[in-house]
């Protein structure tokens, strides 16, 4: 796994999938095509075109106020990285924000 340059998604102000998605699309440069819905989402992160470290930060407000909703976001990354192992990581920030030397710790979700 790659941690020298890491995509950050954050989730911050994230208030539901249809925000969570236009997130996700901006990180990751996700194709016109992307359909904004959890199978375009698993299919765009199983297609990306290079190795990717994804840091997931300021996700718990989201997770608190939609839970199923976020369950399956971790199920879609999870799967994700399953299918492709050596191509994606995904990584939740257990803090409010990444980078530099007082970066909080993560915690891998596939």
């Amino acid at each position: 796994m790659r941690l020298d340059d890491p995509v950050v998604l954050d989730l911050t102000g994230v208030t539901d999938k249809a925000a969570l998605m236009d997130r996700c699309a901006a990180a990751l440069a996700l194709p016109d095509w992307f359909g904004r819905n959890w199978d375009a989402l698993a299919d765009c992160l199983t297609d990306l075109p290079e190795p990717v470290t994804l840091v997931v930060t300021g996700w718990q407000a989201y997770a608190r106020t939609r839970p199923r909703e976020w369950r399956t976001a971790q199920d879609v990354f999870a799967t994700a990285v399953e299918e492709r192992p050596t191509h994606l990581s995904v990584l939740l920030s257990l803090g409010e924000a990444f980078g530099g030397s007082d970066e909080p710790p993560a915690t891998s979700i596939g």
